[in-house]
């Protein structure tokens, strides 16, 4: 086994991290929006999801794309004050539940990769005690 091959393991792996961070940051930006309300004449916060790819070097963010397939929720609440004529406000169109799921994956995403820099690290720290004895 060649120790550059832990090394890139632990590339990998870190690139792998990266991208989960980014991913639960941007659930995160989602679910702090789930509640939030458009200004009449103004379209209403949309659902927010990455692209990861698989590159040579581990995993790359390729970007982050609006969620077009959904509607907005509309809401009854003819005393809001940006309700439209007919009493209805218009809602982002995240749903809380779909969030929470894809957020429990993403860290357990997050938690694999932290797994595997430490078991490559471990595995490095045992071949560099070899050569001591």
């Amino acid at each position: 086994m060649r120790i550059g091959s832990l090394a890139d393991a632990m590339r990998y792996s870190t690139t792998g991290l990266t991208a989960e961070r980014f991913r639960m940051d941007t659930i995160s930006s989602n679910l702090a929006n789930a509640n939030s309300v458009a200004r009449p004449g103004e379209e209403g916060y949309r659902r927010r999801a990455v692209v990861l790819t698989a590159s040579e070097n581990g995993v790359k963010i390729d970007g982050v794309e609006n969620d077009m397939e959904h509607d907005f929720q509309m809401k009854y609440e003819p005393g809001h004050p940006f309700a439209n004529e007919k009493g209805m406000v218009t809602m982002s169109n995240i749903d809380p539940i779909s969030e929470m799921v894809d957020m429990i994956g993403a860290s357990r995403a997050y938690e694999a990769n932290i797994a595997a820099f430490n078991s490559a690290k471990g595995m490095m720290n045992s071949a560099l005690q070899i050569g001591k004895a």
